[in-house]
């Protein structure tokens, strides 16, 4: 699957290769048993979901400290751990409520050697006990004003923080949406999966009064 990732423009090492290699294996065994991810897209694992979950390198090519919200079935948290085992620095801490999910995405770090860490709590649990990262990671969670809802209480401590999140066809409908209660930066960077995709880069996030 290696000239499967180069084909989409992401050049990543052999140690980095054979990590989301192992990841795949470990999915497909785990997807067979709990609901990771819609089953219709199990077959697409390689382009729908991990190369959409790499495009981050290439927007955030420098590793930092991540939350990732909503973990689920590692997309695109566990794949960021991966990119940041290779750099052998950074941090993503993986938000995710599902028991059963947790145990997944746990096994997944420790089979890969991915650089973070897992926490079965709420969304509104982790602001509590997590301080402000430098970015923030999100796929197929909620729409963009219910996502700035989960992590404005992060953007007020951190003016600095970036958030990544990945979006569908309707994106712009969630974006003119989140306008009229939230200001903030936007940069869209187009899928190179889905054409009608994008990945959303929003910084300066702050609640209109």
């Amino acid at each position: 699957m290696k000239s499967l990732v180069r084909d989409y423009g992401i050049d990543v090492s052999r140690e980095t290769q054979a990590r989301l290699e192992r990841f795949a294996d470990l999915f497909l065994k785990w997807a067979a048993r709990i609901n990771l991810i819609a089953p219709s897209t199990i077959e697409q694992v390689w382009a729908r979901h991990i190369v959409d979950s790499l495009q981050i390198r290439n927007i955030v090519p420098q590793p930092g400290r991540w939350i990732d919200i909503g973990s689920g079935g590692g997309f695109p948290g566990i794949i960021t751990a991966i990119t940041l085992a290779e750099s052998q620095d950074g941090w993503i801490d993986l938000v995710e409520s599902n028991n059963k999910k947790c145990s997944f995405l746990r096994m997944a770090l420790t089979e890969t050697g991915g650089r973070g860490k897992v926490h079965p709590v709420r969304i509104e649990e982790a602001v509590k006990s997590l301080a402000a990262p430098d970015f923030i990671s999100a796929r197929a969670l909620a729409d963009l004003d219910g996502l700035f809802g989960y992590v404005i209480p992060w953007a007020e401590t951190n003016p600095d923080l970036r958030l990544i999140f990945h979006k569908g066809r309707d994106y712009q409908v969630e974006i003119d949406k989140a306008r009229g209660r939230w200001d903030f930066d936007l940069i869209k960077h187009q899928s190179v999966v889905e054409a009608d995709s994008v990945i959303l880069e929003i910084a300066s996030l702050t609640r209109r009064v």
